[in-house]
């Protein structure tokens, strides 16, 4: 069936061949199926009440993920697994014991928000079997809630830790082999193509499929995780089509890891990315634990995040800091470019027409080298970026700098590098008079605007104090704050 969507919602297989390319998993819960456990809350991915769990086969295996259904476009879920809270209790209705420990320690009160932390902890259930507390607030960090302190939710995760029932018991461990057999049976080797009033969504069957697609339709959206677009839509009201889907096509979701560094495909969430690119670089890896909540990671592509080109984008300044380079592909075959070249002006990209992310790579910093990266936000966790500085520092025996590479976003039109204060720092040696005479070079690279989330005032001083702060660091000082676990 190459003119329908397929997947199985709960334990009922679903084919729709009349939905429009930005119809959302939320909408299709709540006003079609009437599964109205999924609750919509804010609408952008933020506060957690509309999780569910996306089940996807990946190297033969079937992995389920906590996504925000109210940005989860319905053209993504073709061929997965979509777990509503609604499938959690058992035959005779007895609760699930996450569902259970949240009664007994109390983690509910007004209780709207508390369908969305059931699937989230749900979601850590299935794949921890002993989560520490920091395991259980990453799991979280994307779930809000006003009533309860968090401090009951955590202890019912901890509680439900401790005693975990037969697998027969659990509605996705029950049906795990029979599930598979059926997701594999929904897969096709045909580019699927929808057409709904004048609007269309596409899902190409191979990346040489969507490299066809986009000859024959340039100006069409790619979508692959749909954290940014989905408010063009749900907060901008904008009207997309044609929409071409990409997050099933398991040829952009490799990581290769070589002595050099990482290759990442366009379509690798930063949950897919992490492990790699935290035990070669902890520093990003931390970083990318500050990205939107777990939901937000799950669905999020380091891919589309350069390819949105967001002066704010988290991921662009470290890998530009980094020395990235980035492979772009169409009909015509691969190019390939530094990635701080691809970023022209605002809302401006150097790619052609027909031309796609393939993949990133991003070198390994030398061992000798220093790296940090550093998110400025108005709260720590799940909150977009005011200011983000990325710093990649070498230095030769003498302590004098040797090469330094320095990226900001929020500070111009796009993610940019500092080659003013570069040069200010290069052959120079290392110290704090070096730095404080450097700070003057960040208003020759950097003038910045003032909106709501800071003014041109504030990132500027910020940028600057960043650099003293990456020094202070490199030469010891406690500068870097430190949450309570990584102390003790």
């Amino acid at each position: 069936m190459n003119d329908s969507i397929r997947f199985i919602l709960n334990g009922e297989d679903i084919a729709l061949a009349d939905v429009g390319p930005t119809e959302t998993l939320l909408d299709f819960l709540r006003l079609k199926r009437r599964l109205t456990g999924t609750k919509e809350g804010c609408a952008e991915g933020d506060c957690g009440a509309c999780t569910v769990l996306v089940g996807r086969l990946a190297d033969g295996k079937l992995a389920y993920e906590s996504v925000n259904a109210c940005i989860r476009f319905l053209g993504s879920l073709h061929a997965t697994h979509v777990v509503t809270v609604e499938h959690l209790a058992g035959r005779d209705g007895a609760l699930h014991p996450v569902q259970q420990a949240l009664v007994d320690c109390h983690g509910s009160q007004c209780g709207f928000c508390t369908p969305g932390f059931v699937m989230s902890l749900y979601g850590l259930w299935l794949t921890t079997e002993k989560p520490s507390r920091q395991q259980i607030e990453k799991a979280l960090q994307g779930n809000l809630c006003r009533c309860t302190g968090y401090e009951p939710i955590v202890k019912a995760a901890e509680q439900v830790s401790l005693t975990r029932p037969s697998a027969l018991f659990d509605p996705l461990e029950r049906t795990r082999s029979e599930i598979v057999a059926r997701l594999w049976a929904m897969q096709t080797s045909s580019t699927i193509r929808i057409a709904k009033d004048e609007d269309r969504l596409i899902i190409p069957a191979s990346p040489q499929a969507l490299a066809e697609v986009l000859s024959q339709e340039p100006d069409a959206t790619v979508v692959a995780g749909s954290t940014d677009v989905g408010l063009w839509v749900t907060k901008q009201m904008k009207r997309l089509s044609p929409v071409v889907f990409i997050n099933h096509l398991s040829e952009l979701q490799s990581v290769t890891e070589s002595e050099d560094g990482v290759t990442i495909g366009a379509g690798v969430s930063y949950t897919g990315a992490f492990a790699a690119i935290s035990k070669k670089i902890p520093a990003l890896g931390r970083l990318i634990d500050r990205i939107g909540g777990e939901q937000v990671r799950n669905m999020g592509t380091i891919g589309g995040n350069i390819a949105n080109g967001s002066p704010i984008g988290d991921s662009p300044p470290p890998l530009i800091a980094l020395g990235a380079t980035l492979t772009l592909r169409s009909l015509e075959g691969q190019r390939r470019m530094p990635l701080q070249d691809f970023f022209i002006a605002y809302g401006r990209q150097d790619r052609k027409p027909g031309e796609f992310i393939e993949s990133v790579f991003v070198p390994y910093p030398k061992t000798t080298s220093r790296f940090a990266a550093y998110k400025i936000t108005k709260r720590r966790d799940e909150d977009i970026t005011a200011v983000l500085g990325a710093f990649l520092l070498t230095l030769d025996e003498a302590e004098m700098v040797t090469d330094i590479r320095i990226a900001f976003g929020g500070m111009a039109a796009t993610p940019k590098h500092a080659p003013t204060v570069e040069a200010a720092l290069i052959g120079k040696p290392w110290t704090e008079a070096t730095i404080d005479a450097a700070r003057p070079a960040f208003d020759a690279d950097y003038q910045p605007l003032t909106d709501w989330r800071a003014t041109a005032e504030y990132r500027q001083l910020t940028a600057k104090n960043l650099l003293t702060r990456f020094y202070l660091e490199t030469v010891g000082a406690p500068a870097e704050l430190k949450r309570f676990e990584e102390v003790a």
